[in-house]
């Protein structure tokens, strides 16, 4: 029969490198977007906000789960605890990382609206159009500060003063978009936290059983006498 605390071990295990293999493709499939040139205001938003995001550090913290992994397995197969010991001060190295990484994008929603207002100033006329469009809005505080792009949504100055800045929808958009980021890499610091609790579980069993071991060998050396 197998051991239920190895089974759910091993299944905590793969959620774990699971995690690992999203945060890889997230953070590389990011770096490429980055490079390319936004259609809609939407991905205009989305792309500036990504070159904020931690993602070199995220390739990285990626390669602590795979590296984690590798160390698990020994840990898996040998009945010691010396390799799971060592993989539980992984883990809990590793999900603090991802800690740390979850706050940084946490951080910026604290103040979205002051970091996007410079990102703002530092796009080109076609940019910020693509995102007065829309987002319906003209200029970033209001339609002079700084200074709206003439458009559709933006013909004049006496239409621009009638609609609202980009800051409060762009902010609100964003905000949105970064809690689901930042929630997603804390729920991969959940699934390390259940990985640490199963190494100690599977830990104590094997404890346990090297106890029932050592009595076993001691009762039958005494029958031998």
């Amino acid at each position: 029969m197998a051991n239920k605390v190895l089974v759910a071990y091993v299944v905590a295990d793969i959620l774990f490198v699971i995690m690992g293999a999203i945060m890889l493709g997230f953070s590389v499939i990011v770096q490429q977007i980055l490079d390319k040139t936004p259609t809609t205001g939407t991905q205009a938003v989305i792309t500036l906000l990504y070159s904020k995001f931690p993602l070199t550090a995220g390739i990285v913290n990626a390669i602590f789960y795979f590296i984690t992994f590798l160390f698990t397995i020994p840990a898996i197969i040998m009945p010691t605890r010396g390799w799971l010991k060592i993989s539980g001060y992984m883990i809990v190295l590793t999900a603090l990382f991802s800690l740390v990484i979850g706050l940084d994008l946490w951080i910026i929603t604290l103040n979205t609206k002051e970091q996007f207002a410079i990102l703002w100033s530092q796009q080109t006329s076609a940019t910020q159009d693509l995102m007065q469009t829309s987002f319906s809005c003209c200029g970033f505080f209001n339609s002079t500060s700084p200074a709206f792009v003439t458009d559709a949504t933006c013909s004049s100055p006496a239409a621009a003063a009638l609609v609202r800045g980009c800051a409060a929808p762009i902010s609100s958009f964003a905000n949105v978009f970064i809690d689901d980021i930042f929630t997603a890499v804390f729920g991969m610091c959940g699934i390390a936290g259940v990985l640490v609790i199963a190494t100690s579980c599977l830990s104590k069993d094997r404890k346990e059983r090297e106890r029932f071991r050592y009595i076993d060998e001691k009762m039958g050396a005494t029958r031998t006498f």
